[in-house]
């Protein structure tokens, strides 16, 4: 841990380059993880399979490594100086105006440049629950807890108990955090279009607002260039999401999936977005539930 908090000082500029070598090292490293990130960009559609799309793909495995060495500073790093790192925001006034309308805030965060500073950035400035499931490795939950649970932010399990929390959140008007683009547990989800194929999609944000008249928010933490720090851009979702589930599901994903056609370097392309939970029905079998 002591070693790590030293790396954490270094500048955000070195710690982005030595993140651009990690970056290539995991591509050419034995697995799935470099045959994924190729496929799912060429399958999106965000590029054709030309020089454009091996230049898209070429900083896609740089921003991967950024992504992985910059937690030690967003975790580490006094909580003080990591809100420095954000250096602007587009949009928060309209969170901070549905606050003040005594309205609860769902943000809804996608795989997208430096997500994990989205809720230190929140929990400043109000009470922020997310849920968590912890690691197998207690070094690395100590790491995400310590990293995580700073400001007024609190995680809670992602079980019923969780849910329950977020819900109780709401209802005191506070904020709470969810991955839009993150593959639910089988049987919380439902099949929904995400560039073209089928992703088994949560359901709860739809539910969520549903019980409570919540205002949901997407914000997406874009990574400066030159290890500058980051610009955090908030889009409303709008009008509140339809009971239908694959309909709400289907929503969202278009959502997200315009979110990406802005930052496409900086998804989390090499994500399984579109595996099959154990206990998921088959997206193309249409008999199924």
């Amino acid at each position: 841990m002591f070693l790590l908090k030293l790396l954490a000082r270094l500048p955000l500029p070195l710690l982005h380059g030595i993140g651009i070598v990690l970056g290539w090292l995991i591509y050419w490293a034995p697995g799935r993880h470099s045959g994924r990130m190729r496929n799912n960009l060429l399958a999106s559609g965000v590029c054709s399979p030309d020089a454009s799309c091996r230049r898209l793909l070429r900083r896609t495995i740089g921003e991967a490594g950024k992504a992985i060495v910059e937690l030690l500073p967003v975790w580490l790093r006094p909580y003080e100086q990591v809100l420095k790192l954000v250096k602007g925001t587009s949009g928060w006034e309209r969170i901070d105006a549905a606050r003040a309308a005594g309205k609860g805030v769902i943000l809804l965060s996608p795989h997208i440049g430096c997500f994990e500073i989205i809720n230190l950035y929140c929990a400043a400035q109000y009470p922020f629950t997310a849920m968590y499931k912890p690691p197998r490795s207690a070094f690395l939950d100590t790491l995400m807890l310590l990293g995580r649970q700073r400001g007024q932010a609190k995680l809670v399990p992602t079980d019923l108990s969780g849910v329950r929390a977020q819900l109780a959140a709401l209802k005191r008007h506070e904020a709470i955090g969810i991955l839009p683009d993150q593959v639910a547990t089988g049987g919380d989800g439902v099949w929904a279009p995400f560039f073209g194929r089928p992703a088994y999609t949560p359901t709860l944000v739809a539910s969520l607002q549903r019980k409570t008249g919540a205002a949901a928010f997407f914000v997406a933490a874009e990574r400066l260039a030159w290890g500058r720090g980051f610009h955090l851009h908030v889009i409303p979702l709008g009008d509140p999401l339809p009971e239908d589930k694959a309909a709400a599901a289907a929503r969202i994903n278009q959502a997200v999936e315009a979110i990406v056609r802005r930052f496409p370097a900086q998804y989390l392309w090499s994500y399984n977005r579109h595996k099959r939970p154990g206990s998921a029905p088959d997206p193309y079998d249409p008999t199924a539930a």
